[in-house]
């Protein structure tokens, strides 16, 4: 079942499966605080049997239709079971965007690349590090 966690962020199951989408340079207090002072920023769960098994963070800026990806996680022992997947797709029925974008490291990259986003490698202003850009555009509905 996909469902609203923000008001659960103190919970500690919720807060290790953050920790796993959190990038190296941000902590995750601050990862929870945008959560709880942001009202654009949504976390949705997945649950299975009670547990919530995997997590999306993201926003929606309506005026282009982008829905941003700002974290995705599944826990360890639950991956390569399409929960990843059907996170992003629950997504997408929910907030009916244009388009979805998200940036990840290069392990991310196979899992956005197998469910469809095109992938563009780019390094931020001063950085080492490669960072890439994952872009999906929503098929408009045809009509009938």
């Amino acid at each position: 079942m996909f469902k609203s966690i923000k008001s659960n962020l103190k919970e500690p199951s919720i807060q290790e499966l953050l920790e796993y989408a959190v990038v190296d340079d941000v902590t995750l207090d601050t990862v929870i605080e945008s959560y709880r002072s942001e009202e654009d920023c949504k976390l949705f769960g997945y649950e299975v049997e009670g547990q919530i098994t995997g997590l999306i963070g993201y926003r929606v800026q309506e005026d282009k239709g982008e829905l941003e990806i700002l974290h995705l996680a599944v826990h360890p022992a639950n991956r390569y079971k399409g929960y990843g997947r059907a996170l992003v797709l629950l997504s997408l029925t929910q907030e009916e965007p244009t388009s979805v974008v998200a940036v990840t490291d290069e392990e991310g990259t196979d899992f956005f690349r197998s469910i469809g986003f095109e992938i563009t490698g780019f390094r931020e202003a001063g950085s080492t590090v490669e960072r890439f850009r994952c872009l999906y555009l929503v098929d408009e509905p045809e009509d009938e």
